[in-house]
């Protein structure tokens, strides 16, 4: 099971795996300190609901920013920089973030803490931008034209963001517990140092020459007057299948999300967590989906390729549809829960199958998004479509905060059964679009 998992893909996805890793473990291990840090310490002596909901606004806009800002990295790194150039800035950036965010929570920095906070906050989205788009590209270059073993890589790449996110909140919450917050900042930053020293020392060996130059370096004369040229209209239509699926897997993301809102709450105040003597902390369920994607994710790719061989492999966009249904379903899980929930307290198995099916859904949709953009994108366009896509992890976040403000308005059971037709209703609208995006899209 492992060889056929890992045979047949390049040592540089390996190398870039390990990087991915380190950088998500300092991004889920601040992202999970962050709100209680603001209300804990930065807003200490203001009124609880005012802190409460500032910490809330700025959690907000940090995390859906950081996938905005890949939009410009991406650009810059296909007109001027280079994708790994952007690496190594990207990289060395948020770690100078990641300790000027510690800094802040020294006593002796008190006075000027909301300072170091925000200059901190926007290295740290700046550094994300240079980094996010362009390490994914990178892995769809690393293919060339092997398209069917590409979304098997994409897979394995995605459990390096789960494998960092799995171990971040337990390392630095730890830390940030028992020696306080500046601590588990601080191995934050030393988690994307490590990532980055694992880079320099591996990359040229493992990723030759890819990302090295910016697209138009790398062209001779005859194609960079290609490229000068106007997009064909197949080019066009390609672009274009890409926003489509960006639109639909915002609603994707807007049930994916409700993890870290609705379904958090739901876990703090509707599920029975005591056994024994022991109370399960609500958090630990924020582990189940990386968990999961860590288990699942090497059966999913083989999974993939053993339907390659036998030519049954769905196409990118039947995957996207499955993924919608069974993020719809996960929500429906959540909606039958709530209902029997109603003065009652109910089994945590129930969050458990949520965070089971929405992790199943991911797996089809997210890496596999990240590998549609690298088949379907003119390579001129590459980094800065990948940061195009990410606009859809932006929108979702920012609506998926939204609507569960509105979680104790209604009763919790209409709450998830909103969102699941929601995304059901999607998928239905995105299959009888598959025709349409598979002629667009050619043999992708």
């Amino acid at each position: 099971m492992i060889n056929s998992f890992l045979k047949g893909h390049p040592k540089g996805l390996f190398l870039l795996f390990s990087v991915e890793m380190w950088e998500r473990f300092s991004y889920y291990g601040m992202r999970a300190l962050l709100v209680l840090y603001l209300i804990q310490y930065l807003f200490q002596g203001m009124d609880d609901k005012l802190a409460t909901q500032y910490a809330g606004h700025i959690y907000g806009w940090y995390t859906g920013l950081v996938y905005l800002t890949p939009l410009v990295g991406g650009y810059l790194a296909d007109k001027f920089l280079g994708q790994r150039k952007c690496i190594s800035i990207g990289a060395i950036l948020m770690a100078v973030g990641l300790f000027t965010l510690a800094a802040s929570g020294f006593e002796c920095f008190k006075s000027v803490a909301i300072i170091l906070f925000t200059l901190a906050l926007l290295m740290m989205i700046i550094a994300n931008g240079f980094f996010k788009s362009n390490i994914s590209t990178i892995v769809g270059m690393l293919y060339g034209d092997d398209k069917q073993k590409r979304d098997a890589g994409f897979t394995i790449f995605y459990m390096g963001i789960n494998l960092g996110a799995f171990f971040s909140p337990l390392v630095c919450g730890t830390l940030a517990h028992y020696f306080g917050f500046r601590y588990g900042f601080m191995a934050a930053g030393l988690g994307i140092i490590f990532g980055y020293l694992t880079y320099k020392l591996g990359e040229n060996k493992l990723l030759g020459e890819y990302g090295l130059k910016p697209y138009a370096n790398n062209c001779d004369n005859e194609t960079e007057k290609n490229v000068k040229k106007k997009l064909t209209l197949h080019e066009k239509r390609r672009i274009w299948s890409l926003f489509i699926l960006m639109i639909f897997s915002i609603f994707f993301w807007i049930c994916f999300e409700q993890a870290g809102c609705s379904f958090t709450l739901f876990a703090e105040t509707s599920t029975q967590r005591q056994i024994g003597n022991f109370t399960i902390p609500t958090g630990w369920f924020q582990s189940l989906n990386p968990l999961f994607i860590i288990t699942i994710a090497p059966l999913m790719s083989v999974f993939w390729g053993y339907l390659a061989e036998k030519g049954k492999e769905p196409t990118s966009v039947v995957k996207f549809c499955i993924a919608l249904c069974l993020i719809a379903s996960s929500a429906f899980i959540m909606a039958v829960a709530a209902h029997f929930s109603n003065g009652n307290l109910v089994s945590p198995l129930w969050l458990v199958f949520t965070y089971l099916t929405a992790t199943l859904a991911e797996l089809c949709l997210s890496p596999i998004g990240l590998s549609l953009v690298t088949k379907l994108a003119p390579a001129q366009f590459a980094s800065m479509l990948m940061g195009t896509w990410f606009l859809s992890s932006f929108f979702g976040n920012l609506a998926a905060g939204v609507f569960a403000g509105y979680y104790d308005h209604i009763s919790h059971s209409l709450f998830f059964f909103i969102i699941g037709a929601a995304a059901f209703v999607i998928a239905l609208i995105l299959t009888a679009l598959i025709p349409v995006l598979k002629l667009w899209m050619g043999k992708n």
